[in-house]
């Protein structure tokens, strides 16, 4: 073989050697309200392993009904049970990896930093506290926290008095601006949406018996092929990962 052929297979194998692996990515489809520590866990996971982490935020009705139809997604995390229990029945959750990963409050929030705080409960004049205004929520028949909320107000009675005030939201963040901007003057969110906007207050904390228990499920998808996927997603469940989720206010169920 000529010697400039040698050498530049030479170089060629060198360079290849010496050439890390690629980087797997790994697509993720979750709840809106887990998108600070979500984030923040993700970067983590990026610098410590190469991976490229793709996030699409939504509602989690949302986001079920578009893996069904075939997204191509490898991880959903979900604000609710039953939409994982969705997935799950289309075959669409790799077998034994479906967990539950956090928990979560419900909790009325008002525009900016001085509005006094409120009991929750049948006697609250929930109508006067919006004086005309708006009441922000997720989609009360679809989105979790919509849904969440709508029995909230169910169970103690105030729902009659402000159904006609919802304004309805695709999501709960989307529902957590509407009060932050000043939009509406009040909301219904996660205790945790409250913790990352510094233009709201928790006014009060709906009782923990009013609604279904708020809880996180998570799951690899049927679609999901590599080792990275699966690392991701026990990097969620790691002391790491469950710090960032703590930090925000979640509870942690892993």
């Amino acid at each position: 073989m000529p010697r400039p052929l040698i050498s530049a297979l030479a170089s060629t194998l060198a360079l290849a050697l010496a050439t890390p692996a690629a980087a797997d990515e790994v697509v993720v489809f979750a709840a809106a309200s887990m998108k600070t520590a979500l984030d923040a866990v993700a970067a983590d996971f990026q610098a410590a392993t190469g991976h490229q982490v793709t996030i699409s935020y939504g509602g989690s009705n949302a986001l079920a009904k578009q893996i069904i139809e075939g997204a191509p997604a490898d991880i959903f995390l979900s604000a609710a049970v039953n939409w994982m229990d969705e997935v799950e029945k289309a075959g669409l959750i790799a077998d034994g990896t479906r967990r539950d990963l956090f928990g979560n409050t419900l909790v009325l929030i008002a525009h900016g930093k001085d509005a006094a705080p409120v009991e929750i409960g049948p006697g609250l004049d929930l109508a006067g506290l919006l004086a005309g205004g708006r009441l922000s929520m997720a989609m009360v028949d679809a989105v979790p926290a919509g849904q969440y909320g709508k029995a909230a107000l169910e169970s103690v009675g105030l729902w009659p008095s402000v159904e006609a005030s919802v304004a309805q939201s695709e999501n709960v963040r989307a529902a957590l601006t509407l009060v932050s901007t000043g939009e509406a003057p009040l909301g219904i969110v996660y205790a945790t949406d409250a913790v990352a906007d510094d233009n709201v207050t928790v006014i009060g904390t709906f009782p923990a018996d009013s609604h279904k228990p708020i809880t996180y499920p998570g799951a690899l998808l049927t679609n999901a092929a590599d080792t990275a996927d699966r690392a991701f997603l026990d990097a969620l469940s790691s002391d790491a990962g469950d710090a960032k989720f703590a930090e925000q206010g979640f509870a942690i169920l892993n």
